[in-house]
């Protein structure tokens, strides 16, 4: 196996690394229920990061999560997976960073909100605002063609 050298792309993941403060909305239709937690990102080597994150459900349950962040050279692509307590599916992302180097789309597909067991694609985009902030939101693709926001988390660096 070739060793890989860290590119562009695995750099500006390292941006990311850090312990963060969030707050975040899961509820476009109830703007006052707020979730606070916070996150810790480190590296693995050069090429992938790992975060941890904590935080509290809306009813009151405590939830983790992880998120894990590479960039794939032969794809072009950056890659990466999803998983949290209040779920049982791990999601899987491909993605890419915008023109102005500042927002990373990941794209996934997982079941849909309808419950009838049908899937739909999904989007987590993270915009880094500064050196101490960023955003994390989530959208799905809905059957008009259109991607709706269904939650926001603002993250500042602790």
């Amino acid at each position: 196996m070739q060793t890989v050298e860290p590119q562009e792309e695995h750099r500006w993941l390292q941006q990311l690394v850090g312990d963060w403060a969030y707050e975040s909305n899961c509820s476009p239709d109830k703007p006052d229920e707020i979730s606070k937690g916070s996150e810790t990102i480190r590296s693995i080597g050069d090429l992938w990061i790992v975060g941890e994150s904590k935080s509290v459900m809306p009813d009151g349950d405590p939830a983790s999560m992880q998120i894990t962040l590479g960039f794939d050279p032969q794809k072009g692509r950056f890659v990466g997976t999803w998983l949290g307590s209040m779920m049982a599916m791990i999601w899987t992302y491909e993605g890419s960073l915008d023109d102005s180097g500042k927002i990373l789309t990941l794209e996934s597909e997982g079941p849909s909100f309808s419950g009838d067991g049908t899937t739909s694609k999904y989007r987590d985009i993270i915009e880094v605002r500064s050196p101490t902030e960023r955003l994390f939101y989530s959208k799905v693709l809905g059957a008009d063609g259109n991607w709706t926001e269904f939650m926001r988390a603002r993250y500042q660096r602790i």
